[in-house]
């Protein structure tokens, strides 16, 4: 690329950061790391009325967890500071007034009430929704339906007014997108849109457009849902002078709810189980706590891994990717244009595969910081033990405790449907016998011997060993399947083995 690539997340504190802003996040961050460029976030926080104590350090929180490094931000500083547009206000109002000189905007004195009763008159002459725009502009209270003096006193007396873009009435407005291609948008469908509020405030459009010039944004990479603003954004730059520093534009497909039906909301997630946010958020308005993956239990690396791929694909059978891998890979090009369903279980699989990657030693210290939640305490080395015992059977850490409870306590109950097929005399004989030559074993109790043993016994009683396993299992750990039997047992140790087997034997009735 010729130009420095320079790119921007620009959220607004308005609460939890959605899953689909942190994907918008993750593509630009990758496009810029690709090309040796600049990852900036600036906080778009121009409506006040919608700011939410809270929020901006949840999303500083929740891209730090998954893994984007911010070369420019409120917290970082930067060439083109400050990042707030709360904080550039005054840089916005000059260009609006520039455009109303140009020509290209006006002062607008109505009041809501007024536009309101306007619309509801050209309703009932059928007008089908009707806008402020090209036609009824100039049946309004403005600069250009008002004489100069008219507008002139108004201004001096400090009348309410806003700034609106004055858009062509019969023009067509080319986009380019590099996903997309050409699309065109027909003026006549467009609103004259506020630019400057009346409280002094930039509105979103002229902001972004003013932001994105003065901090040299190279690429706008933006959910899909944005596309429909974009001819107003070609307009503003048209008519400020700066088509040809204009960035390019890249909109991103819709994340899709499970079913394909509509944005992946969270009222759908609620429904199924699972989390819009990526970390907890927990909301001052409804004093409502909602669900984030890292308390799931993601890790952030499966996150992104599963993210990237929610409308990215690299053209081959891989699925893993590093961070560094996805860098190299990543492509604007290879973004689809069709909205992607979001999988919770697809979620799951990218977790369970980075979980089975992890060394054992530390998985076996976050599983140790996960049971001290539950009062329970386990050396590093039991731990490791745990780990690498239950590691191909979970997907979770959280889960290690879940899948084997039956290493950390001894059965109360059993399976009673295992127990009604396979607890029989045979097993009693076996499981006494077993009992009795694991009290005689000399050496270290391993999951090895613990094998050999059981074969010698059941050998010996002429027995089928793969008759009795299942009773045997139901014994040990209350159940009728899990994770190797004796590596099972060579954890529990005989003493514990042998208290279970007893317990068995006394509680369980032969049908």
């Amino acid at each position: 690329m010729d130009k420095k690539v320079r790119v921007r997340f620009a959220p607004s504190p308005t609460g939890g950061l959605h899953i689909g802003g942190v994907r918008t996040a993750l593509y630009n961050y990758l496009i810029a790391k690709k090309y040796n460029g600049s990852m900036i976030l600036r906080i778009e926080d121009t409506d006040q009325t919608r700011y939410v104590e809270g929020a901006e350090e949840y999303i500083k929180e929740a891209l730090e967890w998954i893994g984007i490094q911010l070369d420019e931000s409120p917290w970082h500083g930067g060439e083109f500071a400050p990042y707030r547009q709360s904080e550039r206000k005054a840089l916005y109002k000059q260009y609006a007034e520039q455009l109303v000189k140009d020509g290209h905007a006006y002062y607008a004195f109505d009041t809501e009430e007024e536009w309101e009763k306007k619309r509801k008159e050209l309703e009932s002459a059928g007008v089908i929704s009707p806008q402020y725009n090209s036609i009824t502009r100039m049946q309004m209270k403005n600069s250009l339906t008002l004489s100069e003096s008219e507008v002139n006193t108004k201004l001096a007396v400090g009348e309410p007014y806003v700034i609106r873009l004055k858009v062509p009435r019969k023009e067509d407005i080319r986009v380019h997108d590099l996903i997309r291609g050409w699309v065109t948008f027909h003026s006549s469908l467009l609103d004259d849109r506020v630019l400057l509020k009346s409280d002094g405030m930039p509105t979103y459009h002229l902001a972004n457009v003013v932001d994105d010039y003065l901090m040299q944004i190279s690429h706008v990479i933006r959910g899909e849902e944005w596309l429909p603003s974009a001819p107003i954004h070609v307009l503003l730059y048209k008519y400020l002078g700066w088509e040809k520093e204009m960035p390019q534009f890249a909109h991103l497909p819709l994340i899709l709810n499970p079913d394909g039906n509509g944005k992946l909301s969270k009222r759908y997630a609620d429904q199924l189980g699972f989390p819009v946010f990526p970390l907890q958020w927990k909301s001052p308005e409804k004093d409502e706590v909602m669900k984030g993956y890292r308390e799931e239990g993601y890790f952030p690396e499966a996150m992104v891994n599963f993210l990237v791929l929610l409308g990215w694909n690299a053209g081959t059978e891989q699925e893993i990717f590093s961070m560094q891998e996805l860098i190299e890979a990543f492509s604007i090009e290879r973004i689809g244009k069709a909205g992607t369903k979001f999988d919770i279980n697809k979620a799951k699989w990218f977790n369970q595969q980075y979980l089975k990657a992890k060394p054992n030693e530390e998985l076996a210290k976050l599983f140790i910081e996960d049971l001290k939640k539950q009062n329970i305490t386990l050396s590093q080395e039991k731990a490791e033990k745990v780990v690498s015992i239950l590691k191909d059977r979970v997907t979770f850490v959280k889960d290690f405790l879940q899948e084997g409870s039956y290493l950390f306590y001894a059965p109360q109950t059993f399976d009673q449907q295992v127990a009604s097929k396979k607890w029989n005399q045979q097993v009693v004989e076996v499981l006494t016998a077993y009992k009795n030559q694991l009290k005689n074993l000399t050496a270290l109790l391993d999951a090895s011997n613990a094998k050999d043993i059981l074969h010698q016994v059941t050998d010996s009683l002429g027995i089928k060993f793969g008759s009795v396993m299942q009773g045997v299992r139901l014994a040990i750990t209350g159940v009728g399947a899990g994770a190797d039997l004796m590596e099972i047992i060579a954890f529990l140790g005989i003493e514990e083995v042998s208290k279970r087997i007893d317990y068995a034997i006394k509680t369980l009735k032969i049908a």
